[in-house]
């Protein structure tokens, strides 16, 4: 219960620091209805019962340059593999704002490859423009007529990757592959595309 107790406590402090629920669920690393949840002590459905969720905390990682580095070259190595079974070749690594952009910035040095930013719909006023949709930064590489490889931190329901995927799809963007550090719902792919992760988590029963 303690555990709980402390993820709602955080998610009200972020709440009153003025994040969405789409942002608190991305700093917490769970969904958004168990942000909800957490919130308003039940669910959107008002039966009370605690959602079906994982939370994962990674700051061990992120609070460390080397370590960063490290997974990077791992998922390099995983998304490397993918490719070559492809046979294509990754021009450019696109950063789901904003916990996947440091790994993939490490990933894009690893590959010598171009870079991106992508910011969810998650980022924006969710309440205001329901039907809204993630952008790709103009700061950064465009991904039009290139191989991609999409990188977050943890995929939770498999929806901010479904609109990533849509979206360079729509720039004229290739996805090749998708990297994460978790993937809480054990994809072997989205919307047709590969799914690499370092830790898959599989539900018994």
């Amino acid at each position: 219960m303690k555990n709980i107790e402390e993820l709602s406590q955080k998610a009200d402090e972020l709440q009153k620091s003025g994040m969405t629920a789409g942002q608190i669920a991305d700093e917490l690393n769970i969904s958004s209805e168990t942000v909800i949840w957490l919130l308003t002590n039940k669910k959107p459905a008002g039966d009370g019962i605690i959602p079906k969720d994982i939370s994962v905390n990674w700051s061990n990682l992120g609070q460390n340059a080397t370590r960063l580095r490290c997974t990077a070259q791992i998922l390099c190595d995983m998304v490397m593999a993918e490719a070559a079974n492809q046979k294509e070749y990754i021009d450019v690594v696109v950063g789901v704002s904003s916990s996947g952009v440091p790994v993939a910035s490490y990933m894009s040095n690893e590959m010598e490859s171009e870079f991106t930013v992508y910011y969810s719909k998650k980022e924006k006023i969710q309440k205001d423009n329901p039907g809204t949709k993630g952008t790709f930064s103009r700061n950064f590489a465009n991904v039009r007529g290139k191989n991609c490889v999409i990188v977050d931190d943890v995929i939770t329901t498999g929806g901010t990757i479904t609109d990533v995927i849509a979206q360079l799809r729509a720039a004229g963007g290739n996805p090749v592959a998708v990297a994460v550090l978790v993937d809480k719902v054990g994809f072997e792919d989205i919307e047709g595309v590969p799914v690499k992760s370092m830790i898959r988590i599989t539900r018994l029963g």
